[in-house]
């Protein structure tokens, strides 16, 4: 089978052309609601951990983003994956391939001895003329995963600073418990004193001393369990920022930060372009339409051109004398017992995959958003009523140690008082933990674009 040299310049041209492309549009696939239940108005920075106005908080996020082991292994999967996207690249331009021989033979013929020496010098390319656009989708096919790996880094990047924020948040929060720990215990003490004086003067009596006592006790108990606590999530964000666990963590600030107004929310159709994992599986699901046609493609015959040059000789006529064959090699599948059918009906499978991926990715990103609005309403609701119940405690602590004084009741009443506002001051700082994590939890759901401006110099594997 012979090809004209106008022929084949045609379907250069022509090569890019594919009858079997998919065309998709993630972003029509899924038709968000309008708006949220629920509406922001503060302006947030794009970090928007800066928002917590901690200088410590800020130097951890810096240090895990720079550190982080997880986030390192994200780096090299995105060099990996930019360095087959190179390699399918290569597939869209011929091949050069050089190959040299010496050949040394020796006669002896009538007594004497003939020595010949001979050398060969070859150049052989290949190229595939893309008939149906199948490598063209394959190189493309590859991209798109290039990009996803690298939203995938984002995406990593995002829940990176989620989780330093948290480890933060429970640190400051386990240490607070311990300051708060701290001066219940010297307010008991306070009441042991008292009761220990009235039971000095017969006006109060052993059970009293004993059960305050007991209280003291119970509260000390705590201790341990808020220190060892306090040394695991310094553990954690020791490995967070890529650090040993014995590794010392200074912190120049040990209280919450204080809650600021709901953040601006925008609109739900903005998550498609503010959620990096959203994206990740748009771009996923568009590769594998690229397959599908890779796989239709391959059904049908492909063309390749062969071009190579030879010489040979001794070494003076070596450039003298060359053979050059040009060869196109037509190749069409016949019979393969379906195996090529199959695997377009593999591709359309994971093509449907895909779809519903990408679908459930946009409305998981809607949910995680939502579910934030809600709880985030409801632990402010329950922090109110804490304060309303603490206060109520404490006036109810007044009167019983007053009529306790007085010699109207038993120790008792204030006891058990005493206990309850106890008990709501630790709720009251679990609680805050709770409505800032759950604001922590809401900045990772709506995303963002911060995370586009990672260091570059992190592309550079630390070995």
């Amino acid at each position: 089978m012979r090809w004209n040299i106008p022929g084949l310049l045609l379907l250069l041209f022509l090569n890019a052309c594919s009858p079997f492309r998919v065309e998709l549009q993630p972003q029509e696939m899924v038709e968000p609601p309008q708006n949220y239940s629920t509406v922001g108005s503060e302006v947030v920075p794009g970090r928007w951990w800066q928002s917590f106005a901690s200088a410590d908080l800020d130097r951890l996020i810096d240090e895990a983003l720079n550190d982080n082991l997880t986030l390192r292994q994200a780096w090299a999967r995105l060099l990996q994956a930019q360095s087959l996207s190179r390699q399918s690249r290569s597939s869209q331009r011929p091949d050069l391939s050089l190959s040299a021989g010496h050949e040394n033979s020796r006669q002896r013929s009538s007594g004497m001895t003939t020595d010949d020496e001979s050398y060969s010098l070859g150049l052989s390319s290949s190229f595939e003329l893309d008939l149906w656009g199948r490598v063209a989708a394959e190189v493309e096919s590859q991209q798109k995963e290039e990009l996803a790996t690298r939203e995938d880094l984002q995406t990593a990047a995002i829940s990176l600073a989620a989780e330093v924020t948290d480890s933060w948040l429970s640190l400051l929060t386990q240490i607070g418990q311990q300051q708060l720990l701290d001066q219940q215990l010297q307010t008991s003490r306070e009441y042991l004193r008292l009761i220990d004086l009235r039971f000095r003067k017969s006006q109060s009596t052993a059970l009293d001393l004993l059960q305050q006592q007991e209280a003291i006790a119970a509260l000390q108990t705590r201790l341990p369990a808020l220190q060892k606590q306090e040394q695991l999530l310094r553990h954690e964000l020791a490995l967070l920022l890529g650090n040993s666990p014995q590794q010392p963590l200074v912190l120049t600030e040990v209280t919450l930060p204080q809650l600021h107004p709901l953040p601006a929310l925008g609109l739900p159709a903005d998550l498609l372009r503010q959620r990096p994992d959203v994206r990740a599986a748009a771009l996923r699901l568009q590769a594998a339409g690229l397959d599908l046609t890779v796989a239709k493609a391959d059904r049908l015959p492909a063309l390749k051109l062969t071009a190579s040059a030879t010489t040979s000789g001794d070494f003076s006529e070596l450039f003298d004398n060359w053979l050059l064959n040009l060869a196109q090699n037509l190749s069409a599948p016949l019979l393969d017992s379906g195996k090529r059918k199959a695997e377009v009906e593999r591709q359309k499978a994971v093509l449907a995959e895909e779809v519903a991926g990408y679908q459930q990715s946009v409305l998981t990103a809607i949910r995680e958003v939502e579910d934030a609005l809600v709880s985030e309403q409801k632990l402010q609701e329950e922090l109110n009523a804490l304060l309303h119940q603490l206060e109520i405690a404490k006036k109810a602590l007044a009167v019983a140690k007053n009529r306790y004084l007085k010699g109207q009741s038993t120790y008792l009443p204030v006891l058990t008082e005493l206990q309850n506002v106890e008990q709501l001051q630790q709720d009251l700082l679990n609680q805050r933990l709770d409505l800032l994590s759950n604001r922590v939890s809401l900045h990772r759901a709506l995303g963002g674009d911060w995370s586009e401006q990672l260091p570059v110099q992190q592309l550079e594997v630390k070995l």
